[in-house]
């Protein structure tokens, strides 16, 4: 099988404000597997090192080793012996994801069905989003929130974490109203101390949910005692036994932390087994490792908005077959994962 790799860079049209970092430039690393009669499998890497601790550098290297791996395989390989010799030739989760995700294209392709329609027997016609306000100044904030409504959407995830967080907050409610859910994600940035203080002071405005309050399943497992606002793990959700532990009420989960399309759903099942509920987010990926994860959270019929309304935030990019509409977004019907990146 012939495999290529490229690196690509996109630029952010505003700059996102979390509490880990500010990002305005975004690395990803784009894979095609060519297969029989010329169908091409797409797959994206997309580490960022300051949320998952994995260089572009790291990466390109699991990559180039993984690919390498395939290259060398028999040719009447299956696609599920080709990614267990990408996995013993570098188990990087962050580069399987690529790999994962361009043999599930190219199985879709094959079968000339969805990808979706592949992964589970009645998937999701659309998948709810949110909206995600990352602005740092409180006018701004209620600018792109009230924005995000006018656009359809019922959700908005807000960045906290840093200075200022309850005057954003207060000026985002008072901007859309009582009737849209709010959830906020601190990337761990308080300590147990400092997250049920903030969730106190934050609880006039009406959470949904806390993504990540505190870093670690052990400060989760204490916070949940003394809080109610519903906690999701992100990425403490990487520690032994924290998915399928009952350790939050949610587990948010990510295409390439997870590994790829096939550990993702192995993942939710975990989380659904422990109790939690799931939902899907974007680490700020571009248009294929959008597609696969909108796939997969079709498959998985998640009901709760999903983190994968993030390609608008590019400049160039408008997210075509994969733009929200009405707070959803259409599942490609193509095969495969029904888009190329230059379709997208």
């Amino acid at each position: 099988m012939k495999a290529d790799l490229e690196r690509i860079s996109l630029t952010m049209s505003e700059p996102l404000v979390s509490a880990n970092e500010t990002i305005d430039t975004r690395e990803l690393m784009l894979i095609c597997l060519t297969g029989e009669h010329g169908l091409i499998g797409w797959g994206e890497a997309a580490p960022l090192q300051a949320f998952d601790g994995v260089s572009d550098e790291r990466c390109l290297g699991a990559l180039q080793r993984q690919l390498a791996a395939i290259q060398a395989a028999p040719q009447n390989a299956t696609g599920a012996e080709l990614l267990e010799a990408a996995r013993n030739a570098d188990p990087l989760p962050q580069a399987l994801a690529a790999v994962d995700t361009a043999l599930w294209d190219l199985a879709g392709q094959r079968d000339g069905v969805p990808l979706a329609t592949l992964l589970a027997a009645e998937p999701l016609a659309r998948v709810a989003v949110n909206a995600v306000i990352g602005a740092d100044d409180p006018a701004d904030a209620a600018y792109q929130a009230t924005a995000a409504v006018a656009a359809g959407f019922r959700t908005l995830k807000v960045k906290v974490g840093t200075e200022g967080d309850v005057e954003r907050l207060e000026a985002i409610r008072v901007a859309v109203g009582p009737s849209i859910a709010i959830r906020v994600d601190a990337n761990g940035a308080w300590t147990v101390e400092e997250a049920q203080e903030m969730l106190a002071a934050l609880e006039p405005f009406g959470l949904e949910l806390v993504e990540e309050p505190v870093s670690g399943i052990e400060s989760v497992r204490e916070l949940r005692e003394l809080v109610d606002v519903p906690i999701a793990i992100d990425e403490s959700s990487t520690e032994d036994g924290a998915i399928a532990g009952g350790i939050a009420q949610l587990v948010c989960l990510k295409l390439g932390r997870s590994g790829g399309i096939s550990a993702l759903l192995a993942q939710a099942a975990l989380a659904r087994s422990g109790g939690a509920e799931v939902y899907v987010a974007s680490m700020l990926d571009g248009p294929i490792g959008i597609a696969a994860a909108l796939h997969a959270a079709a498959a998985l019929r998640i009901d709760m908005p999903c983190g994968l309304a993030t390609l608008e935030r590019f400049d160039g990019l408008d997210g075509g077959l994969l733009a929200p509409s009405d707070g959803a977004i259409t599942v490609p019907l193509g095969p495969g994962l029904g888009i190329g990146p230059a379709e997208a």
